[in-house]
């Protein structure tokens, strides 16, 4: 086993690290405040490629690897974490268009996607129906060559904003078979959307709900057969872990070399905080910590890449720990700076709140706890 990246890889990191630092770092408080999506901001990171990270060359993607895609979320994340992380939804998105997508639908969206002149969202999780994602109530009933989809959609990053939305709707029996997916475009009539949720954090994003009132979808828009989509939406949900769990590495980076510079600066009782024992303990297992979920995360964006059979316990367990480490980290850092650190002049109590939602996204932990063990159990 080799734990050092290559030269490309260094390379794809040092390009992220600096578009992070330079486009992301310095605004990032400002667009949490003002609640602000920089969507120019997510249009020059798709000039670097970074919309289309694992989709093919020829509809203008990049065509890197799972492990390449982790490095560079990792990097975003650490100059803004709710804005790399909807990054990781929109590739999610475009990947799942170009993996199960026809070859029209391919070069119909992929082109616009990968150089985010489409913005896409990815609708899965119902009012009704949130860890039981396979309830999911939206019915999509077939019309001649459309189909006529009609429900709602919760919790929709980028919902109002985003072009284009990845739907799953029910076009069979209940259950996971009786699954479809769609892409549905944002001006279709019987298209609208909630008022934007009032979160803890994420705030640089948009969240609302999405709503399907009679809205005829062209059968050209359907992912692969009908019955396929639930299997579909788990497969970008492999990857999307990997990507949340990326997101929470770099933002938990960023609180540690906080903290670690606070503890250098500070003094109390005569003598810098460095000094003293128990703090250095702490700093040390939070840096053990975050080094202990970024290897977990790598292997399983490994074992995606390579098409590992273990690769979706792999990927539940690298989200669970990553991302409750992550926030760990990021809390611990927060207590290390004492009543600073719950003011808003330092970045960590709005890392906390960005950080707190991965271990609700793309599957809560305890789903994830419920994969790892139903994968452990049929062996």
């Amino acid at each position: 086993m080799d734990f050092n990246l290559t030269d490309d890889q260094r390379a794809i990191e040092d390009a992220a690290r600096v578009f992070a630092a330079e486009e992301m770092a310095p605004h990032s408080a400002r667009w949490d405040e003002e609640r602000h999506f920089p969507v120019d901001v997510l249009r020059k990171a798709a000039g670097l490629g970074f919309a289309g990270l694992y989709v093919a060359e020829d509809v203008g993607g990049s065509a890197l690897s799972r492990l390449d895609a982790s490095i560079v979320f990792e990097q975003l994340s650490h100059g803004d974490v709710a804005t790399a992380a909807f990054l990781s939804i929109h590739n999610m998105v475009s990947w799942m268009v170009d993996r199960f997508g026809s070859d029209d639908l391919r070069h119909r969206y992929l082109p616009r996607l990968t150089a985010m002149e489409l913005i896409a969202s990815y609708c899965l999780t119902e009012p009704g129906s949130g860890s039981d994602a396979a309830a999911l109530a939206t019915t999509a009933t077939r019309d001649g060559d459309d189909y006529v989809l009609t429900g709602s959609k919760a919790f929709i990053s980028g919902a109002g904003v985003s072009d284009v939305y990845l739907v799953m709707a029910r076009t069979g029996a209940p259950g996971a078979k009786g699954v479809s997916a769609f892409l549905v475009e944002r001006d279709w009539p019987g298209v609208s959307f909630g008022a934007n949720e009032k979160k803890m954090g994420w705030n640089a994003q948009p969240t609302a709900q999405v709503n399907l009132d009679g809205v005829r979808v062209p059968a050209a828009n359907r992912l692969g057969a009908e019955g396929e989509g639930f299997r579909f939406a788990m497969a970008g949900l492999d990857g999307g872990r990997i990507n949340i769990a990326s997101c929470s590495l770099g933002g938990a980076q960023l609180a540690l070399e906080t903290a670690q510079a606070y503890l250098e600066s500070r003094k109390q009782f005569g003598q810098p905080l460095k000094d003293f024992q128990a703090l250095q303990f702490r700093l040390a297992d939070m840096a053990t910590e975050l080094d202990a979920a970024r290897l977990m995360v790598r292997r399983a964006a490994d074992a995606l890449d390579k098409k590992d059979p273990k690769a979706t316990q792999y990927c539940a367990m690298a989200k669970r720990f990553a991302t409750d480490a992550g926030f760990e980290v990021a809390n611990q850092a927060l207590q290390l700076h004492g009543g600073y650190g719950y003011l808003r002049d330092y970045p960590l109590e709005r890392i906390v709140r960005d950080l707190r939602v991965h271990q609700i996204l793309e599957g809560t932990n305890e789903i994830m706890r419920v994969i790892i063990a139903r994968e452990l159990l049929r062996q």
